[in-house]
């Protein structure tokens, strides 16, 4: 098994080849900024951190969008942090367009909303552990329990069009998509790679996992 990691210059993917390793131990990983590599891959990772308008700048420069697409659209698929904003139409950071692949839109968190319960004022960027619903079953949350914590760090989150796509949630402090999933793709806002136990299972399970209409 072939495992590409797209390295497209946003962020140290260290910690996300180093958790993809641990988990596939048997498999080849590529962290890799060729698209041809991206598209002989069995799989592939896609993550990435920073400033939407960078990361798709930098995306292009390296001609990696058509391969990324192709791949989201023909292999089991992970996106990461900004891995899973640049699926979408557009962000509001920068007023940026996206890859399209999903219709809706990335937005900043309201700080006038970002008050909790207790009338505590909450920073953005949204940094920290928290729960995540499993608000649509998926092979990629087997063995995790429902409400398991993962690790964000992130000030913008995905809206998108058709609520069905939502896959998993979490508060800050209202409620927030945090995972998506459609046919072979699957991505989240949250880090696996940093995310303990919960983030390692879901990394194995995107390993052993054969999205239905994909031969396996």
């Amino acid at each position: 098994m072939r495992i590409a990691v797209v390295d497209y210059g946003m962020g140290n993917l260290r910690s996300v080849e180093q958790a993809v390793r641990q988990v596939a131990p048997g498999a080849e990983i590529v962290v890799t900024e060729r698209p041809a590599d991206v598209l002989s891959a069995d799989r592939v990772v896609f993550p990435g951190q920073g400033a939407m308008p960078d990361c798709m700048r930098e995306l292009d420069a390296r001609s990696l969008r058509a391969a990324v697409i192709e791949a989201a659209h023909t292999r089991p698929f992970l996106g990461i942090c900004i891995g899973l904003q640049m699926l979408f139409d557009r962000s509001e950071e920068g007023d940026t367009p996206g890859l399209g692949i999903f219709a809706g839109s990335v937005r900043r968190f309201d700080r006038a909303a970002l008050v909790d319960a207790s009338g505590r004022r909450l920073k953005v960027p949204h940094m920290g552990w928290n729960r995540v619903r499993q608000v649509r079953a998926h092979p990629l949350w087997a063995g995790i329990e429902d409400g398991a914590r993962f690790y964000f760090v992130h000030s913008y989150h995905v809206v998108p069009v058709d609520p069905s796509l939502v896959t998993g949630e979490s508060d800050y402090p209202g409620p927030f998509a945090c995972a998506v999933s459609s046919g072979q793709i699957f991505a989240v806002q949250f880090h696996p790679e940093k995310s303990h136990s919960a983030g390692l299972k879901l990394l194995t399970n995107f390993v052993a996992w054969t999205p239905s209409g994909l031969a396996a």
